[in-house]
């Protein structure tokens, strides 16, 4: 059994370290398109797996999609990062080119892959992937909502000071300043949130937790790649080992919500053959309005790239 991971930069790398220790897989192929990158990434990460004792053989290759062939799943983590300067539709068009592109070369190996998005803007790059492979709802997703979710979590446990393991929470909407938290749906160990937290921390949490991103750029002129690579892995592990996890996702909706002909994080329960369900919670009136707020953000920026007129 196979998994591809297009894109060797940090994110890409970091995936594939954690689906190779997981050993999910019996190999693992990272594609780039920079020579002598994932060739060199996937040799130094194989050579950890006689210190981590795991048996998953790592493949690195530039441009080569035959070396993918038969991948249960193929995740997409290239693409550019927005430059000074650069905006919004510029964004867009560059890496919609990227993604398009290694879609329709990897499925022509892979015709049976489920995919993973991970490359940005998120939802919009979620949609270019779903266009370029014609494939079901079910087999083309994003990764958002899991790494937007351990965001939360993690700044939850750090107020609270215990431990992240205990807090369950859901997160909703766009990969962005639009995201939905819930603190409504947030517990530790079965306590509601609103029992341990004031108002005014929980706020400040949930607009940290928007701002997530932006604040690892701050502090490192770059995106971060060790959480967005083991949230992509753990949705890998969710398929492979038909785990039927409840996750956040980011998938097209077709009337879900009230949303229709939108990609947008919602809870889903993954497993073998991808999404095997959208599941539907009861939201109240103001967290309706930013759901919907949110789909309309995400809406825009996919209408961005219908005008451009790749598909």
């Amino acid at each position: 059994m196979k998994i591809t991971v297009i894109g060797a930069g940090n994110v890409g790398a970091t995936c594939a370290d954690v689906i190779a220790r997981k050993e999910l897989v019996n190999e693992v192929v990272l594609v780039d398109i920079k020579e002598g990158m994932a060739e060199g990434k996937s040799l130094d990460l194989w050579q950890t797996a006689p210190v981590e004792n795991y048996d998953t053989r790592l493949v690195g290759v530039t441009n080569d999609y035959k070396a993918t062939a038969g991948s249960s799943i193929v995740i997409i983590t290239s693409g550019l990062p927005r430059k000074p300067g650069m905006s919004r539709d510029d964004l867009i068009s560059t890496n919609a080119r990227i993604v398009k592109e290694v879609t329709e070369k990897s499925i022509k190996y892979s015709p049976d892959a489920i995919y993973i998005v991970v490359s940005n803007p998120l939802d919009v790059m979620t949609y270019t992937t779903k266009l370029a492979s014609g494939k079901d709802r079910k087999e083309v997703f994003g990764m958002a909502g899991i790494l937007d979710t351990a965001r939360f979590k993690a700044f939850i446990a750090s107020a609270l000071d215990c431990s992240p393991k205990d807090i369950q929470t859901l997160l909703l909407g766009g990969h962005g300043d639009t995201m939905v938290p819930l603190p409504r749906f947030t517990t530790i160990s079965g306590i509601p949130l609103t029992q341990l937290m004031d108002k005014e921390t929980i706020d400040q949490i949930v607009d940290r937790t928007r701002k997530g991103g932006g604040e690892l750029v701050k502090l490192m002129g770059t995106s971060a790649w060790y959480a967005p690579g083991a949230a992509v892995a753990q949705m890998a592990e969710a398929i492979i080992r038909d785990q039927n996890r409840i996750f956040p996702v980011c998938v097209e909706l077709n009337g879900e919500f009230g949303i229709s002909n939108t990609f947008l994080g919602v809870p889903v329960k993954l497993g073998k053959g991808g999404i095997k369900e959208i599941i539907e919670i009861d939201l109240d009136a103001d967290e309706k309005k930013l759901l919907t707020d949110s789909a309309g953000a995400v809406r825009s920026v996919m209408d961005v790239l219908d005008g451009m007129k790749f598909f």
